[in-house]
């Protein structure tokens, strides 16, 4: 039988105004609470070798033992669809993200997901922490962002890959069409994401009370009513660099979620047309799982992307 992974920490610091749950998901911001609750729940994760509610209160000087169970059988289906691997070996890889291609399975997108064509690249051999729906699933991708994707074979390689993005060791470039042009040119942009306080869906920033988010941006290249960015991401909130570039005033083209007006507008003054947010995530570097060696990856822009740029040059 296969030995269950063991993570064990030790609360240096107490924190009397968080969950258990939610100070377990600053530290492993690639799993979610849910999961966390569940491995509670089923008694895969104690404090002081005793069981705990999701409510429990971290205190200092307490062990936390989190005995991450063996994945279940996927119930997304192995799909035949091709992928464009940048790199590969037996523990991890990592894909070029088309557009338009969920990532995981959801409520409306069962099928033609990265998940379900992953199963059949890798006959079923991934990673189980990121649940039944998410297996492999290193960090995620929106449905319309394009580019560099990581996914971990094995649940070792999946720690070490999700501790080394809770610990910023992971390098995040991505290239993004705005509209308009960044004021200054170069800039850093730090300012808390939480939830939009009335549209649920998406996210905002707020006056300190969200999460801290840290972006740092470059305009490569003025175009017509539009801006090439280069932006890097030193922390991961949801829709992170979206949300930053409409707080800088340039949203990215294409984002009729955050920017709406502004496309409107854009589109207006150049005649082009977006079909999706133009968002790439060009760029990905980390310490490879068992031989410690930094990875680099580029991941080329897609054609849509390639076709809006030349177009306003």
């Amino acid at each position: 039988m296969e030995t269950e992974p063991v993570t064990i920490l030790r609360i240096e610091g107490s924190q009397p105004k968080e969950r258990l749950d939610r100070w377990l998901h600053t530290r492993f911001p690639q799993t979610s609470r849910g999961t966390f609750q569940r491995l509670m729940l089923g008694g895969h994760l104690e404090v002081d070798g005793r069981p705990v509610k999701p409510t429990h209160v971290p205190r200092a000087g307490q062990t936390i033992t989190i005995r991450w169970p063996a994945p279940l059988p996927a119930e997304a289906q192995p799909e035949a669809r091709p992928l464009e691997v940048l790199f590969e070996d037996d523990c991890l890889l990592v894909l070029n993200k088309p557009p338009a291609w969920a990532v995981h399975p959801s409520a409306g997108h069962e099928s033609g997901t990265v998940v379900n064509a992953l199963l059949h690249h890798c006959a079923g051999r991934l990673s189980g922490i990121g649940g039944v729906a998410r297996p492999g699933i290193v960090h995620r991708l929106d449905k319309d962002t394009s580019g560099c994707l990581l996914v971990a074979k094995d649940d070792a390689a999946h720690l070490s890959l999700s501790g080394q993005f809770a610990a910023r060791q992971v390098e995040k470039v991505y290239l993004a069409i705005v509209c308009g042009y960044p004021n200054p040119e170069r800039g850093e942009v730090q300012a808390a994401i939480a939830r939009h306080p009335t549209h649920r869906k998406r996210m905002a920033v707020t006056d300190g009370s969200g999460r801290a988010a840290w972006t740092s941006y470059r305009v490569r290249e003025r175009l017509r009513g539009s801006a090439l960015v280069e932006a890097t991401l030193h922390t991961g909130r949801t829709h992170q660099l979206r949300v930053h570039l409409k707080h800088i005033g340039c949203p990215i083209v294409g984002d009729v979620t955050y920017g709406n007006r502004q496309n409107q507008r854009w589109h207006i003054d150049t005649g082009v047309t977006a079909a999706r947010q133009m968002l790439h995530a060009w760029r990905l570097a980390f310490e490879h799982p068992r031989t410690g060696q930094r990875i680099r990856l580029e991941a080329p822009v897609p054609e849509d992307f390639r076709s809006v740029l030349e177009q306003l040059r």
